[in-house]
């Protein structure tokens, strides 16, 4: 198995867990399994919504619009999209348990002519060139083995014309001692972050121009706080066991203390496909 084909099974095989797919369910954020915007509210759900929410609203008129979410988790972020701005959207998630909630969820809301949902990894995209006229993403490309195939899939998926929407956690550019990120690299099974600088660098390569990066790093280390607090504070309802409670706390701390000393970066960033 080579290097993409093994960080590919990692990340499914972790996804699919019962343990994970219990904790991220529960606690992480409902139907959003990403980062969420705490400036007005401290509930996970609430201020995950909020990002995707504010994502959306630097597309413009989305009806009829098709967009691929890469690494959609359960779909929340479709859903709205599809229910509230009129887009067609397709799901492309490696995990089989979270996308058989997605498709129960989409169900559940009458949306299942409006969204699709498939079983794929984003850096070998099962779908004709040109295909959409938006991708999105939330915190999904940090687990790719490969960052660089995917922005290949991205802009061969993409037609002419078409935005990128993502947001990842990152490492700083020019980060001087990678040593202290070790940790959230061995939790993700990867060598590094990408950066802001490798996104830029990489898309106008690739022949996208950049519209916007609206970087908010300290509602990174806000989220993985309050997603710790939750934990702990449910772990006994919720059933979760004791080794999976303190290998998570542990690494979740990691991310806090991450975004605190200026090791990681967090943005929105929104790039259009040169015509």
């Amino acid at each position: 198995m080579n290097d993409v084909a093994e960080g590919v099974a990692i990340a499914r095989d972790y996804y699919d867990s019962d343990e994970a797919d219990g904790f991220y369910s529960a606690v992480w954020g409902g139907e959003d399994i990403h980062i969420g915007l705490y400036d007005t509210t401290d509930d996970i759900r609430a201020a995950s919504r909020l990002t995707v929410e504010h994502m959306a609203g630097k597309l413009g008129n989305l009806s009829g619009k098709r967009v691929i979410d890469l690494g959609s988790g359960y779909g929340g972020a479709a859903r709205v999209l599809a229910g509230e701005y009129g887009a067609k959207v397709t799901c492309l998630n490696l995990s089989s348990v979270e996308n058989e909630r997605n498709r129960k969820l989409t169900e559940a809301a009458g949306l299942a002519d409006r969204i699709e949902v498939v079983d794929g990894s984003f850096d070998a995209m099962p779908f004709a060139d040109e295909s959409f006229d938006v991708a999105w993403s939330q915190d999904a490309i940090l687990h790719a083995p490969d960052r660089g195939a995917v922005l290949d899939e991205v802009a061969r998926v993409l037609r002419p014309g078409a935005l990128f929407v993502f947001h990842d956690p990152m490492q700083a550019d020019g980060l001087a001692d990678k040593a202290a990120l070790q940790p959230i690299y061995d939790r993700i099974h990867l060598p590094d972050l990408a950066s802001i600088g490798f996104y830029r660098d990489g898309l106008t390569a690739r022949g996208f121009t950049e519209v916007e990066t609206e970087e908010l790093t300290g509602q990174l280390g806000t989220h993985y706080r309050r997603v710790r607090e939750e934990m702990l504070a449910r772990k006994d309802e919720l059933g979760l066991p004791d080794a999976f409670v303190s290998r998570m706390s542990a690494g979740l701390d990691h991310w806090v203390q991450g975004a605190a000393n200026g090791n990681l970066r967090w943005a929105i960033m929104l790039y259009r496909k040169n015509d």
